[in-house]
């Protein structure tokens, strides 16, 4: 069951401000050129689900429209319920295992994995298969970092380059398969 990130950070490697501001990603997704998506309508038609965390949900709930077609599953150990959610919204409170498995015996098992934390859950248990970081030329200076603690036992994660992209309006995306990963482990 391939579970793939695509993201973007600061070029400091944060995913928001502090308080979880995105203006400096609006700022950049302004000069991007339409019909250019970076790679994202491709990215989404090779996935079956999304997951995301409780606060990646609540500032994506934010957006009109809904932007996701796909099912979606929120991890989350607080929230009891999700009040009026978009359809095909679904709270789960397992593990990132847990989750993959139930997802996959739905017939999802292609998964985008979304926010920082819920990435950083996956990449510790080892399910991250690959991630594609678009990297946002600003210096946000501090704010919510991309990646964070390892799982228990884990001293590195090893990363293998795939491709590296950039385009005229300065973004830089790079795309990694996670050594660790069940799908990449070499026999």
């Amino acid at each position: 069951m391939p579970c793939y990130a695509y993201i973007a950070t600061s070029l400091d490697g944060f995913i928001a401000r502090p308080d979880g501001g995105l203006d400096w990603l609006d700022a950049a997704q302004a000069r991007i050129t339409p019909p250019e998506d970076c790679g994202y309508a491709e990215f989404m038609q090779g996935i079956d689900a999304l997951v995301m965390g409780r606060n990646t949900y609540e500032k994506v709930r934010g957006f009109t429209p809904w932007p996701y077609d796909k099912p979606v599953y929120v991890l989350s150990r607080s929230l009891k319920e999700l009040p009026d959610a978009p359809a095909g919204v679904h709270l789960f409170k397992g593990t990132p295992a847990e989750l993959v498995a139930h997802a996959a015996a739905q017939g999802q098992p292609r998964l985008y994995v979304d926010g920082g934390l819920t990435l950083q859950s996956f990449i510790a248990a080892g399910l991250l298969d690959e991630i594609t970081i678009t990297r946002i030329p600003v210096l946000l200076g501090e704010g919510l970092p991309l990646f964070g603690p390892l799982g228990p036992g884990q001293t590195a994660v090893q990363l293998r380059h795939l491709v590296t992209r950039s385009w005229d309006f300065d973004l830089v995306q790079s795309h990694y398969a996670l050594e660790n990963a069940p799908g990449n482990k070499k026999a």
